[in-house]
Formats: C-alpha cells, sequence, structure tokens
C-alpha cells in the first residue's frame, strides 16, 4: 500500500481531471485563485473518505459516458494501491459548458 496523504491524492486526482479533455474540476467562485492553499484552488472538487472518494466535474463537451468512463478509469488507478482503495467513487457533473450544445436554428 502506498503511503498518500489526501491532499496529495486530491492534487492526483486534479491531474486526471485535467487529463480528460472536455472535463474540468468544478471550483466554486471565488477558490479557483487560492490554488496554493491546499484545500481550495482545484482540489476543493475532491473530497476523500474512507467510504467514498466524491469528485465534482464540469463538462464541456458530450457524450457524458465516455469522459466519464475515462475519468473514472484513471481514478480507480490512483486508488488501488491507497487506503482508499476500497472506497467508492463518486463522480458529479455539476455544470454543463453551454457552448457544447448546438444552439443554430436551421
Amino acid at each position: 500500500m502506498t503511503a498518500v496523504s489526501e491532499d496529495e491524492l486530491a492534487g492526483e486526482i486534479v491531474t486526471a481531471i485535467e487529463s480528460v479533455a472536455g472535463l474540468h474540476p468544478d471550483v466554486p467562485p471565488g477558490v479557483a485563485l487560492a490554488e496554493w492553499v491546499p484545500r481550495l484552488g482545484p482540489r476543493s472538487a475532491v473530497d476523500v473518505s474512507p467510504e467514498v472518494v466524491e469528485i465534482r466535474v464540469t463538462a464541456s463537451a458530450l457524450p457524458l459516458p465516455p469522459l466519464l468512463d475515462k475519468l473514472a478509469a484513471a481514478v480507480r488507478e490512483l486508488l488501488a494501491a491507497t487506503r482508499w482503495a476500497g472506497a467508492r467513487l463518486r463522480i458529479v457533473v455539476t455544470d454543463l459548458d453551454a457552448d457544447v450544445f448546438d444552439t443554430a436554428v436551421t
């Protein structure tokens, strides 16, 4: 088992989110500017507990299932060798970027 802190794991999960084109960490307004504070910035999109790892994302691409599957696989790989290996993974899409919808009237 790898010794990883919650903050380190949150940072690795944020990197995994950012590696999936079309997904972004969901950061409340005013929090994004404080990236140097461990639980603020993009890391605020990740909650880690022994039972559940919850990730909140904003989507800027469709369809969602392949994006979420790719993120889930990457995060499960990160969790596998940690004390959170048995935790349930919950990915919550909190918002869709309106630009992903084709709003042109034909």
